[in-house]
């Protein structure tokens, strides 16, 4: 009650003024939008909001000004709420416009955490398995997908290329196949070096600190050293190749072979004749001596392989009318001499007189004539062997395996330098020459049948996988010691029909006594026998019961597998004199198995 006279009549007869808003500081003003309508009360009220309790917003100190986001209305629209304030006891209601955000500056992108020496080497070396894993691990998403799309693409033009050469094997011999791997391993080398190179540095090793960036360094170096050995290995081997072939293989054609056609390279024939010679050069013997004479008659179809093998004192060889020997010998090879005429002999004499064959280095083709004129066969080809070189041949395949009759001395005369002991052994080189000429124990005979053994045993494993892996030993071993007329465009064929021949079968005929007599040759008994040995290659092979192994063509057997013990009795000539004593390794005139001669 005012104690001011006439107060109250004053009051009553003075209109009633509202009370004066107060004034806002500038600050305030400022957060205020002035182009918000003003609210009246009936907005207020279907706020929720009491104008009373609006009027009481000078009581919350501390809260003018101030802006707040809301949770957002019912319909999902965001609401913009103002905190009350004495000057402004109204708030806006409803969506209000925003203001425009400032553009987010753009990043480079970031680890999820730092990445330490072992993390940035592994993702390297995973980016060499899987280009592009490193780069995506960084952050570079676009190069990473690029590189493992280029790198799928790869895979299935390697995949495509390898598939093309199933069906032909031997495509991998010729010249243009060797020069584009090698160039491709080249190529591959030096991208994959680059590859883990850029990998590592997108992986950020300046993030480390001195001592790792050492390391990784180190390790990453050592990586591009390894990921491009393969490829420098694929590319040296395939150009040893190439030099081995060109160094053997004469790439000019011989006037004594057929020509070569590229729609049929075997010139409509079933059958393809190689002559296998050993030759033995030793440094105190003048020109070359045959030590050892096969011949491998191969079905071209089948791949099965019969091995006729010669003795090298076969005596007396005839030549055919086309021979130019065959006038100079008319009675057989030197048949006026007592004691010469060897068929081992042929070769020098025809070097050394090259007025009577009408030219130079034609030894090879004299004996060609005279054992394919004796076999009544047309030898095709040549191929003759060091036997020394021969050693570096078995050593590089790691050994051959075979079954030794007996113990064989071996090392001069006298067997001095050490005994092969029977039984099934893995022979060294050393070992496998000296057993297929040691003299200790058996004649010449006995040699030809170790000598077989041991070209079967080379020629069955000799697998493809360890002539990959020990290629370069055995092309340089080859390089030294072989010497053919198989000319260059007939490796891709000659290849296809070696897969053949390993898992064919393979069947031998030795013209040693006593069925065949080296003094006195039965020249049309050799001929029947080498067309029996022929025609049961061609048939169906029988499996022994007992002993899975194959049985002889033509060659009976009991009931249990096992031979009979009187072989049946066969005609054969009176020999008129032989020289050197009969051989104690006989057979009934076929041929067999080199799995039951030889335990392969």
């Amino acid at each position: 009650m005012s104690k001011r006279p006439g107060g109250d009549s004053a009051e009553r007869g003075r209109k009633r003024r509202a009370p004066r808003r107060a004034e806002s500081s500038p600050q305030d003003r400022s957060t205020q939008d002035p182009t918000a309508p003003d609210p009246t009360a009936e907005d207020r009220a279907a706020q929720g909001q009491a104008p009373q309790e609006r009027a009481q917003g000078h009581t919350e100190s501390g809260r003018a000004g101030r802006r707040r986001t809301g949770a957002g209305s019912a319909d999902g629209n965001p609401v913009q709420e103002r905190a009350t304030h004495p000057s402004n006891p109204r708030p806006r209601i409803g969506k209000q416009p925003k203001a425009p955000r400032a553009p987010k500056a753009v990043q480079a992108p970031r680890f999820a955490a730092k990445m330490s020496v072992g993390s940035i080497v592994g993702w390297t070396a995973l980016s060499a398995l899987v280009p592009g894993a490193a780069h995506l691990r960084a952050g570079r998403r676009r190069t990473g997908l690029i590189l493992m799309g280029a790198f799928g693409a790869l895979l299935i033009t390697v995949l495509v290329y390898g598939l093309s050469f199933l069906g032909n094997v031997g495509a991998v011999a010729r010249e243009s196949t060797m020069l584009t791997v090698s160039v491709a391993a080249g190529i591959a080398a030096l991208a994959w070096f680059a590859l883990v190179l850029t990998s590592y540095i997108t992986l950020g090793p300046d993030r480390l600190n001195g001592r790792g960036q050492i390391v990784s360094g180190i390790m990453v170096g050592l990586l591009c050293v390894s990921v491009m050995a393969p490829f420098a290995w694929t590319a040296s081997t395939v150009l040893t190749v190439r030099e081995t072939v060109k160094g053997i293989f004469p790439s000019t054609a011989d006037p004594d072979v057929q020509p070569i056609k590229e729609e049929d390279p075997w010139n409509g024939k079933d059958r393809v004749n190689f002559l296998l010679i050993g030759g033995d050069g030793a440094g105190n013997r003048e020109g070359v001596r045959t030590d050892s004479m096969t011949v491998a008659s191969v079905n071209i179809k089948t791949g099965n392989t019969v091995l006729f093998s010669l003795p090298r004192n076969l005596q007396h060889v005839r030549f055919p009318a086309s021979s130019p020997l065959a006038k100079h010998f008319p009675n057989g090879f030197m048949a006026e001499l007592p004691n010469g005429g060897l068929l081992n002999e042929v070769w020098k004499f025809a070097n050394d007189n090259p007025q009577i064959m009408g030219g130079k280095n034609k030894g090879p083709r004299a004996l060609m004539d005279a054992i394919g004129h004796t076999l009544g066969l047309r030898l095709d080809y040549y191929a003759m062997i060091n036997m020394y070189g021969f050693v570096d041949l078995v050593d590089a395949i790691g050994g051959i395996k075979l079954r030794v009759e007996k113990d064989i001395p071996w090392g001069g005369k006298f067997g001095t330098a050490g005994t092969i002991k029977a039984g099934f052994q893995r022979l060294s080189g050393e070992e496998a020459l000296w057993y297929g000429r040691s003299r200790v124990v058996d004649d010449d005979f006995g040699r030809m049948g170790r000598q077989r053994c041991v070209i079967g045993a080379f020629a069955q494993q000799a697998t493809p996988d360890k002539i990959l892996t020990n290629f370069t030993g055995i092309a340089h071993a080859a390089k030294r010691m072989a010497q053919t007329n198989i000319p260059q465009e007939l490796l891709e064929p000659l290849a296809n029909l070696a897969l053949k021949v390993k898992d064919a079968r393979i069947t031998s005929l030795q013209f040693v006594p006593p069925h065949f007599y080296t003094g006195s040759p039965d020249w049309p008994k050799i001929r029947r026998a080498t067309v029996k040995a022929l025609n049961d290659s061609a048939k169906p092979s029988r499996r022994a019961l007992a002993a899975h192994v194959t049985a002889s063509p033509g060659a009976t057997t009991t009931p249990s597998g096992s031979r009979p013990s009187t072989p049946p009795a066969s005609r054969t000539a009176t020999p008129s004199q032989t020289p050197t004593r009969n051989g104690q390794s006989a057979n009934n005139g076929s041929a067999k198995s080199l799995s039951e001669l030889c335990g392969l």
